[in-house]
């Protein structure tokens, strides 16, 4: 689950003029900011929102709304612990290019120089495939493979030397570099690689690293045996009741692929570090920052570079990550141009959370020249397609898609355990009211179609790519 203008920021409560328009004063715009979170609040149920501004790298803006745990009515407050979801990768990326700076590991290292009796499927692999989730490698973290009697059962703890094995037991979805899949494989990798060049828990080194030089104080990993003072408790909607997060096993929920607590205030000295070379050098963040190319020279279709995907907010350049894990759904944009970061931590799963359009919301509210333009659909010249895909989402929804109309490098991916995961989702949306195109293109025989699909609660954007005689070759969703 990605457009150019000068913006002059000035300190808070002064004024400033943006391609003609006049940024909110302080108590104009808490004002504005309370009233669409309290909305968003309410409109998808979300129990509780903590939600930071940062200007400058420095704290605007940090409020809780709604509760943290619901079963003692306890609020939200600006120093309530939320986990990270996948917000947590951008600290693993970070401690592996600590250790590129300090030539311990290369970028285009293979990953078999420090994996040597890995399966020679990985010989292609290096260590910026995994950064970049161009890698290959299969999604571990999937229904079939999680649930009881799979090979990653949440309930059962697993040693790192375990994991790795069983992830080399996984096959490969495609060669390394040839595409780009986000695949949280990659990056339980990365800790196990940290590890093993410096001797440390990779949770250890961040700690050591990272969150104690910048007073994250409270900041570390995931631990439910532990006590922790103002810790949120994490929510998921079952058939529109309520329910607690389910349990994980200690060991899977430690890995690196985004396994942390954190709170809004503790991310504020976070993006302030982001502004200067306390942790990595300008090049080293740039690097991070850089849309992966794939081997065609391309840039990856998320626009994906080291745990951040790089986008634009009608022409301002904003990089952005989002998370989910156990009931918990956060989003981090970073509009560097305008030096303005937005985060909103919520503790609803992500099929009912949406904290991009709060994030989104808030920081148009701040700065009005980031709101983009609408975007209107096409001219529908293929009505024969737009009724496929409304009848795949209908077929995905019931659990009655067939892996014959899809390519069989995409079988390999999304059957059974993607596209049944998916089911349940989509299902719980009702029927699409409106499938509009949004475009159209064409590339090595292969028809492109992006869509929008609006349900009753939720709006979605569905990419599908069809082959010259009609198979579907990608298929990818993401929020509105």
């Amino acid at each position: 689950m990605r457009k150019i203008a000068t913006v002059v920021l000035c300190v808070l409560g002064a004024v400033a003029l943006v391609t003609g328009n006049r940024l909110p004063a302080a108590d104009e715009a808490d004002e504005k900011v309370d009233a669409l979170v309290q909305g968003e609040l309410a409109r998808q149920r979300i129990p509780g929102v903590e939600l930071g501004v940062y200007r400058d790298g420095k704290l605007t803006k940090a409020q809780g709304y709604g509760v943290a745990n619901v079963e003692w009515n306890a609020a939200v407050t600006p120093d309530t612990i939320f986990q990270s979801g996948s917000v947590g990768k951008q600290f693993t990326a970070t401690a592996v290019m600590m250790l590129v700076e300090e030539a311990k590991v290369g970028l285009d290292d293979p990953i078999k120089k420090y994996f040597p009796d890995a399966p020679e499927t990985w010989n292609d692999i290096k260590v910026h495939n995994l950064l970049s989730h161009t890698s290959g490698l299969s999604e571990y973290e999937t229904g079939a493979r999680t649930k009881a009697g799979g090979p990653f059962y949440v309930r059962l703890d697993y040693t790192e030397d375990e994991l790795y094995k069983k992830i080399t037991e996984m096959p490969m979805d495609f060669k390394a570099g040839e595409d780009w899949a986000y695949r949280n494989t990659n990056y339980v990798l990365l800790g196990i690689l940290i590890h093993r060049l410096t001797g440390k828990f990779y949770g250890d080194f961040l700690q050591e690293r990272i969150f104690k030089p910048l007073g994250m104080t409270r900041t570390r990993i995931i631990s439910e045996e532990d006590i922790i003072p103002r810790r949120a408790a994490g929510y998921r909607l079952v058939k529109g009741e309520l329910k607690n997060q389910e349990w994980v096993s200690p060991s899977l929920n430690s890995t690196a692929d985004g396994a942390l607590y954190f709170t809004v205030e503790d991310l504020q000295k976070w993006d302030g570090a982001l502004y200067t070379e306390r942790l990595l050098t300008k090049a080293s963040l740039e690097r991070m920052w850089t849309v992966e190319k794939l081997n065609n020279g391309k840039p990856n279709k998320a626009n994906y570079g080291f745990a951040w995907e790089i986008d634009s907010a009608n022409g301002h350049r904003v990089i952005a990550h989002g998370g989910a894990w156990q009931g918990f759904t956060c989003y981090i944009a970073r509009y560097v141009d305008d030096r303005l970061t937005v985060v909103a931590l919520t503790n609803l799963d992500s099929g009912h959370s949406n904290p991009k359009k709060i994030v989104t919301g808030v920081a148009t509210i701040y700065n009005p020249a980031l709101k983009p333009a609408e975007e209107k659909p096409i001219r529908d010249k293929e009505p024969q397609v737009t009724l496929m895909v409304r009848g795949l989402l209908r077929d995905i929804a019931d659990g009655r898609a067939k892996p014959d109309g899809f390519t069989e490098e995409l079988q390999k991916q999304l059957f059974p355990d993607e596209i049944a995961a998916l089911g349940p989702a989509l299902k719980e949306f009702g029927e699409v009211k409106t499938l509009e195109l949004m475009e159209r293109t064409e590339e090595g025989g292969q028809r492109n179609y992006r869509y929008r699909a609006r349900y009753s609660q939720r709006t979605i954007m569905l990419s599908i790519g069809l082959t010259k005689d009609d198979k579907i070759a990608r298929l990818d969703f993401s929020g509105e």
